[in-house]
């Protein structure tokens, strides 16, 4: 769907710079923060087993909470007396977290503490409706919507557009992985596109999170492109808010002590790139109209040109695979196309079915080799979507300006 929206409003739809249930103020549903000095027993997993109370000596290959190993060495409240992995102070809270080989926010070789960096930025992103959309193949999904916000900071202000997305999954050992996908307005009307990668251990308030910035290379904010960044996402669910603290690590080092977080065994990972699987259609599964909003065009920048075309809503109809599927197409998100030689679509976006079912939706791909990728509740009534392959059809035009598009089997 996305996917057929950039090919067909490459040519311009107009271009513009304008335009929960159960969440806690933690950034990982369900998860609860380990607690004491020490001994206590952090979520999915053990506290420090290395050492007693408060010692100040180090352990190594503690696990933590949701199967963190902790290594390296603390000058308080060490790796064997600390609470488990972002159970509490001097735990994962102020070491450096390597995150799982498969999700790895550009920093493989760990996410150092964001505050001993220079804080430059800090957003409060007003929220719109929160999408329990349940346990699917990766873990437990929700999708909190963005309905505006501001960006504050001496070298930079901004105001986040309607229709982002935070994308918070929790792992079946408590800790999570994060996306979030946000368009920005500057304050001299510069498009920004903010792509923020994030994990937290088990048990922790707080996502470390590593934003990207796509800003045009001509554009006095063009040093957003080359930062280094790492900061801190916290949900405030009472004031219906996220916060994030972003500091410029550039001159912090990954040091010691460290944690690694680990995936569980056995459980598809997801992925932070597109899909490049190819093959031919099959049996179709489902059709979708979707309308568009104006186009937001962030222009030449560190990955090519960018073109992004807003989401704001559309139907959906079964196909052969699943033809009792209906209803419609999630305002928010967007096609985060780039444009050149080959235009490469990335749309991002969810459904919502007449059964109360949400299904996310990455379609992404080069024209002719569309590949989508659906995530929604493992044990409902479109898992399907979850467990097979698929292809997707090139956008066509729809009634009332926006595009059509069809998605199949893979054979």
């Amino acid at each position: 769907m996305i996917t057929g929206i950039l090919g067909i409003c490459s040519g311009g739809c107009g271009s513009s710079t304008d335009d929960t249930s159960g969440a806690t103020t933690s950034s990982s549903s369900g998860g609860a923060a380990s607690s004491g000095s020490g001994g206590a027993t952090g979520t999915g997993g053990d506290a420090g087993t290395g050492g007693a109370g408060s010692g100040t000596t180090a352990g190594s290959g503690t696990t933590g909470a949701g199967g963190a190993e902790e290594t390296g060495s603390s000058s308080s409240g060490g790796a064997g007396g600390a609470p488990g992995a972002g159970g509490g102070d001097n735990g994962s809270e102020e070491a450096t977290i390597v995150p799982d080989p498969s999700w790895t926010c550009g920093m493989p070789n760990g996410i150092p503490l964001p505050t001993r960096g220079e804080l430059v930025l800090r957003a409060t992103l007003q929220l719109g409706q929160t999408h329990d959309v349940g346990t699917t193949q990766f873990g437990h999904r929700r999708l909190l919507d963005v309905k505006g916000g501001t960006l504050t900071g001496d070298k930079a202000q901004a105001t986040f557009l309607t229709g982002g997305m935070d994308l918070e999954l929790t792992l079946s050992n408590g800790s999570v992985e994060l996306e979030e996908i946000n368009i920005l307005k500057a304050s001299d009307g510069t498009p920004i596109l903010m792509r923020t990668c994030g994990v937290a251990a088990a048990g922790d308030d707080v996502v470390r999170i590593v934003p990207d910035f796509e800003v045009a290379t001509s554009s006095s904010l063009a040093w957003l492109n080359t930062g280094k960044f790492a900061g801190t996402r916290v949900v405030d669910a009472a004031a219906g808010t996220i916060q994030l603290d972003i500091y410029d690590i550039s001159k912090v080092d990954a040091g010691e002590p460290k944690i690694q977080l680990k995936d569980p065994q056995g459980v598809p990972n997801q992925t932070w790139e597109c899909s490049t699987a190819t093959g031919a259609k099959g049996s179709s599964v489902f059709t979708e109209s979707v309308s568009l909003g104006a186009s937001v065009s962030v222009g030449a920048s560190k990955r090519g040109t960018r073109n992004i075309i807003p989401i704001t809503g559309g139907t959906v109809t079964g196909g052969m695979l699943l033809s009792g599927l209906s209803g419609s197409v999630l305002p928010g998100g967007a096609d985060y196309q780039l444009i050149g030689s080959t235009t490469v679509l990335d749309a991002r976006y969810a459904l919502s079915s007449k059964d109360g079912e949400v299904i996310v939706v990455r379609n992404c791909g080069p024209f002719g080799a569309l590949v989508p990728v659906f995530e929604t509740r493992a044990d409902g009534p479109y898992a399907i979507l979850n467990t097979k392959q698929y292809v997707s059809s090139d956008p066509g035009g729809a009634a009332g300006g926006g595009v059509s598009l069809t998605f199949y089997e893979r054979k």
